[in-house]
């Protein structure tokens, strides 16, 4: 099972992105999913969740309002849109995913490899 993260870049204060969380291998079901980012120096912290449904959400106070946690479960895949983007939102984004594997049917916890966003003032 793999967890791919992209749509990262260098933009301006006040531009959006999307970043993508797909994930691949031998899924039976994706349960919780969520976006975390850890800037340098500081602690990881958590963006937003979604339940597997997509029926409900959470966000971190600092990006309510600009940030919006969606996903495709026909594509096993997990969105974040980004929006109003601030040079505090600079971090790596990493995506997770609660995932019921195939061979074991046992839920394990995945972690993709990360994507830099940089939002320049």
């Amino acid at each position: 099972v793999q967890l791919v993260e992209s749509g990262g870049g260098l933009v301006q204060a006040g531009a959006s992105l999307r970043l993508s969380c797909a994930a691949s291998g031998s899924t039976s079901s994706i349960n919780a999913m969520g976006w975390y980012r850890q800037a340098p120096g500081k602690q990881r912290e958590l963006v937003a969740n979604i339940t597997s449904g997509g029926g409900s959400t959470n966000y971190v106070d600092s990006v309510k309002g600009r940030f919006t946690i969606s996903r495709d479960n026909a594509k096993n895949t997990m969105y974040l849109q980004m929006n109003s983007l601030k040079p505090e939102d600079t971090a790596v984004y990493y995506c997770t995913a609660r995932i019921v594997v195939v061979t074991t049917g046992y839920e394990y916890n995945y972690w993709g490899q990360g994507t830099q966003v940089t939002v320049s003032s």
